[in-house]
């Protein structure tokens, strides 16, 4: 066994393909995101090839450890609509509808943004940096358990809870990109779809245990964050970095010089925008047409259960026929699906249009991911790539929220909801494409 973790961790020989990189000036290779060592006679930095393992008990110990941290991180947001209803009719009931959104809003931007720090944590650091985060992710359960007041609520589980959860969940997303290259957009999608499962469980086990007499509020929280500790202490254990820490700066700020970069954030951000705002407001919607609460309930049940197979299919297809290909054709799917939503008035039509959207968007955080860590040409800079992405991508998951929720006391609200997010989505997808052409391979190629 200690055989395999030293080929593992060898230090990886560069190959020099020979092209000069155009992006940064030659005195500072790294922040270009090269490997430093990387450099010709004039000392002007190369671009190098990296070998991964694409497989192997370490990276699938790595990518089982990530599975379980999205179900409990990821997965756990998703739940969000049980909280909002509960803290209505509740502790939180002198509030408005708007102001204990916020602190779920609050929590999704920090899901994302502590990337900015966890990313670059993990490349310099590598998996240790994982556990502490889990401890004070576990810690915010604790606490959210003892709340009584907005503030409360608001710095627990919107601030503290967040961070921590970002903490976790971004590094060990870029552990497992270590680990794979040509089948990254599988691997990607198979470890994401935890969330997806997570964002089945954790509704229905929340909203059982907030109904029983027995538990209460305290104990149902406690609950969940006991189950989730035994889960990370499993998950945090089982994740490895494969390669040895870089030694340059924090942050990788040569890396907003590359065109195809930036395009990748600006349209992570566009769909992030518009991805979000069923999981807000289908359920309400769907109350306001007729729909049985009960069954109301469960439409983000289904929807996250749908949103399963829509990240491991168009992973696997990703690795087979492009990712930027597969991220594009899933974001204009879900951008048509949404522009259709008020068109769906019965139940049948409302669960419908329930599974399809989360079986097409699905695929966006996923793909997204996979394009953010397919940027850097060295591998040790995936967690810095992909926390800075997903730092600037976090702003749409807080300010969409609000923005839609100003919407719907308006004539059509939903209409005019429904219009918004789905021509996000439909340029979000649009950037994709713009990112593909400015890529070596261009816009027809399978990439």
């Amino acid at each position: 066994m200690a055989s395999a973790d030293q080929s593992q961790h060898h230090h990886e020989q560069p190959v020099v393909a020979g092209r000069e990189s155009d992006s940064l000036p030659a005195a500072d290779p790294e922040k270009a995101g090269l490997d430093a060592s990387a450099v010709d006679s004039d000392g002007k930095p190369t671009e190098v090839v990296h070998e991964f393992p694409e497989g192997g008990l370490r990276a699938w110990l790595t990518a089982s450890g990530t599975a379980l941290i999205m179900f409990s991180t990821l997965g756990y947001v998703n739940s969000w609509g049980v909280y909002q209803s509960y803290y209505e009719l509740h502790q939180l009931s002198a509030n408005t509808p708007t102001q204990i959104a916020w602190i779920g809003s609050l929590q999704g931007f920090f899901v994302f943004a502590g990337g900015l720090f966890g990313g670059p944590m993990f490349d310099r650091w590598g998996e240790k940096v994982i556990r502490p985060a889990a401890l004070f992710y576990v810690l915010s359960f604790m606490l959210t358990s003892l709340c009584t007041e907005y503030w409360h609520f608001m710095l627990a589980q919107g601030v503290f809870g967040g961070i921590s959860l970002g903490m976790t969940m971004c590094p060990s997303m870029a552990a497992t990109g270590q680990y794979f290259n040509k089948k990254r957009g599988a691997a990607m999608g198979l470890v994401i779809a935890g969330s997806s499962v997570g964002g089945v469980v954790w509704p229905i086990a929340l909203s059982k245990m907030l109904a029983s007499d027995t538990l209460g509020f305290g104990w149902s929280v406690r609950v969940v964050g006991f189950v989730i500790l035994a889960v990370l202490a499993y998950a945090t254990f089982g994740i490895k970095a494969r390669l040895p820490p870089r030694r340059s700066g924090f942050l990788l700020l040569g890396a907003f010089r590359d065109p195809v970069y930036c395009l990748c954030i600006a349209s992570t951000f566009f769909l992030f925008m518009g991805m979000f705002t069923p999981f807000f407001f289908l359920p309400s919607y769907a109350v306001g047409k007729g729909m049985d609460t009960v069954l109301a309930g469960y439409l983000l049940a289904i929807l996250n259960g749908a949103s399963f197979p829509g990240r491991v299919l168009p992973g696997v297809l990703a690795d087979k026929f492009g990712r930027y290909n597969m991220l594009l054709a899933m974001s204009a799917a879900s951008g048509v699906v949404t522009l259709c939503w008020t068109k769906c008035e019965t139940n049948a039509g409302i669960v419908v249009f329930a599974v399809a959207f989360g079986f097409c968007s699905g695929a966006i955080v996923s793909g997204a991911s996979v394009t953010l860590a397919s940027c850097p040409k060295d591998p040790k800079n995936i967690g810095t790539y992909m926390g800075m992405g997903l730092f600037l991508s976090s702003f749409a998951a807080l300010i969409s929220p609000p923005i839609n929720g100003a919407l719907l006391p308006t004539d059509d609200g939903f209409f005019k909801v429904s219009i918004l997010s789905g021509v996000l989505l439909l340029v979000g997808g649009a950037l994709v494409a713009v990112a593909k052409t400015m890529a070596p391979k261009g816009l027809w190629a399978k990439a």
